[in-house]
Protein backbone atom coordinates (compact mmCIF):
# COMPACT_ATOMS: atom_id res chain seq x y z
CA UNK A 1 0.00 0.00 0.00
CA UNK A 2 2.86 2.26 0.92
CA UNK A 3 4.32 1.91 -2.54
CA UNK A 4 1.02 3.04 -4.33
CA UNK A 5 1.33 6.00 -2.48
CA UNK A 6 4.84 6.54 -3.00
CA UNK A 7 4.86 6.08 -6.95
CA UNK A 8 1.23 8.17 -7.06
CA UNK A 9 3.62 10.98 -5.33
CA UNK A 10 6.05 10.36 -7.73
CA UNK A 11 4.00 10.40 -10.60
CA UNK A 12 2.05 13.40 -9.38
CA UNK A 13 5.50 15.48 -8.71
CA UNK A 14 6.89 14.72 -12.48
CA UNK A 15 3.42 15.86 -13.99
CA UNK A 16 4.17 19.40 -11.59
CA UNK A 17 7.72 19.00 -13.50
CA UNK A 18 6.58 19.06 -16.92
CA UNK A 19 3.64 21.78 -16.55
CA UNK A 20 6.45 24.16 -15.05
CA UNK A 21 8.96 23.26 -18.14
CA UNK A 22 5.68 23.74 -20.74
CA UNK A 23 4.78 26.80 -18.98
CA UNK A 24 8.42 28.14 -19.74
CA UNK A 25 9.05 26.73 -23.08
CA UNK A 26 5.81 29.06 -23.78
CA UNK A 27 7.18 31.89 -22.39
CA UNK A 28 10.93 31.19 -24.58
CA UNK A 29 8.41 30.44 -27.61
CA UNK A 30 6.42 33.92 -27.06
CA UNK A 31 9.68 35.79 -27.21
CA UNK A 32 10.58 34.22 -30.32
CA UNK A 33 6.99 34.54 -32.30
CA UNK A 34 7.40 38.65 -31.10
CA UNK A 35 10.66 38.51 -32.16
CA UNK A 36 9.75 37.35 -35.33
CA UNK A 37 7.00 39.20 -35.63
CA UNK A 38 9.28 42.49 -35.75
CA UNK A 39 11.65 40.86 -38.09
CA UNK A 40 8.63 40.41 -40.43
CA UNK A 41 7.17 43.53 -40.06
CA UNK A 42 10.44 44.96 -40.16
CA UNK A 43 11.22 43.17 -43.88
CA UNK A 44 8.09 44.23 -45.39
CA UNK A 45 7.39 47.82 -43.80
CA UNK A 46 10.69 49.39 -42.99
CA UNK A 47 13.66 47.85 -45.66
CA UNK A 48 14.06 49.88 -48.15
CA UNK A 49 16.36 46.74 -50.40
CA UNK A 50 14.28 44.40 -52.13
CA UNK A 51 14.40 40.74 -49.98
CA UNK A 52 13.73 37.53 -51.00
CA UNK A 53 10.38 36.03 -51.06
CA UNK A 54 12.04 32.83 -50.34
CA UNK A 55 13.29 34.61 -47.22
CA UNK A 56 9.96 35.66 -46.49
CA UNK A 57 8.35 33.02 -47.02
CA UNK A 58 10.41 30.92 -44.73
CA UNK A 59 10.16 33.59 -42.10
CA UNK A 60 6.27 33.52 -41.69
CA UNK A 61 5.98 29.64 -41.56
CA UNK A 62 8.83 29.40 -39.09
CA UNK A 63 6.50 31.95 -37.47
CA UNK A 64 3.40 29.32 -38.00
CA UNK A 65 5.42 26.77 -35.99
CA UNK A 66 6.11 29.06 -33.13
CA UNK A 67 2.23 29.31 -33.09
CA UNK A 68 1.51 25.86 -33.42
CA UNK A 69 3.79 24.95 -30.84
CA UNK A 70 1.94 27.77 -28.68
CA UNK A 71 -1.45 26.03 -29.79
CA UNK A 72 -0.32 22.92 -28.72
CA UNK A 73 1.07 24.15 -25.19
CA UNK A 74 -2.21 25.75 -24.84
CA UNK A 75 -3.96 22.22 -25.77
CA UNK A 76 -2.15 20.09 -23.71
CA UNK A 77 -3.48 22.27 -20.39
CA UNK A 78 -7.28 22.47 -21.82
CA UNK A 79 -7.29 18.90 -22.69
CA UNK A 80 -6.77 17.25 -19.23
CA UNK A 81 -2.85 17.31 -20.21
CA UNK A 82 -2.93 15.30 -23.02
CA UNK A 83 -2.04 16.30 -26.73
CA UNK A 84 -4.09 15.46 -29.39
CA UNK A 85 -2.41 13.98 -32.12
CA UNK A 86 -4.06 15.94 -34.85
CA UNK A 87 -1.68 18.60 -33.92
CA UNK A 88 1.56 17.07 -33.85
CA UNK A 89 0.72 16.09 -37.44
CA UNK A 90 -0.08 19.57 -38.35
CA UNK A 91 3.20 20.50 -36.75
CA UNK A 92 4.89 17.76 -39.03
CA UNK A 93 3.14 19.33 -42.31
CA UNK A 94 4.26 22.78 -41.51
CA UNK A 95 7.45 21.91 -41.10
CA UNK A 96 8.18 20.07 -44.27
CA UNK A 97 6.38 22.70 -46.28
CA UNK A 98 9.09 24.61 -44.92
CA UNK A 99 11.72 22.64 -45.45
CA UNK A 100 10.32 22.21 -49.37
CA UNK A 101 10.32 26.16 -49.43
CA UNK A 102 14.36 26.16 -48.17
CA UNK A 103 15.59 22.90 -50.08
CA UNK A 104 13.52 22.43 -53.01
CA UNK A 105 16.92 22.19 -55.18
CA UNK A 106 16.91 18.03 -55.65
CA UNK A 107 13.69 16.83 -57.49
CA UNK A 108 13.87 13.88 -55.64
CA UNK A 109 13.84 15.15 -52.09
CA UNK A 110 11.51 17.59 -52.75
CA UNK A 111 8.85 14.55 -54.13
CA UNK A 112 10.00 12.60 -51.16
CA UNK A 113 8.72 15.92 -48.87
CA UNK A 114 5.71 15.95 -50.76
CA UNK A 115 4.79 12.00 -50.37
CA UNK A 116 5.58 12.51 -46.55
CA UNK A 117 2.97 15.35 -46.51
CA UNK A 118 0.61 13.18 -48.22
CA UNK A 119 0.83 10.24 -45.99
CA UNK A 120 0.45 13.33 -42.97
CA UNK A 121 -3.10 15.05 -44.67
CA UNK A 122 -4.13 11.01 -45.07
CA UNK A 123 -3.45 10.56 -41.47
CA UNK A 124 -5.00 13.40 -40.41
CA UNK A 125 -8.18 12.23 -42.52
CA UNK A 126 -7.84 8.97 -40.61
CA UNK A 127 -7.49 10.81 -37.39
CA UNK A 128 -10.31 13.25 -37.95
CA UNK A 129 -13.10 10.59 -39.25
CA UNK A 130 -12.34 8.20 -36.19
CA UNK A 131 -11.84 10.77 -33.83
CA UNK A 132 -8.97 9.52 -32.82
CA UNK A 133 -7.87 11.92 -30.38
CA UNK A 134 -10.35 12.17 -27.91
CA UNK A 135 -11.51 15.89 -28.72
Amino acid sequence: MKEIKKESYIAKYLQQLLNVMLLLLAVILSMFLVRKTMLILDTLLIQSEPTSYYYLAEGILVYFLYFEFLSLIVKYFTHNYHFPLRYFIYVGITAIIRLIIINHEDPIDTFTYCLAILVLVITLFIVNSRNMDGT
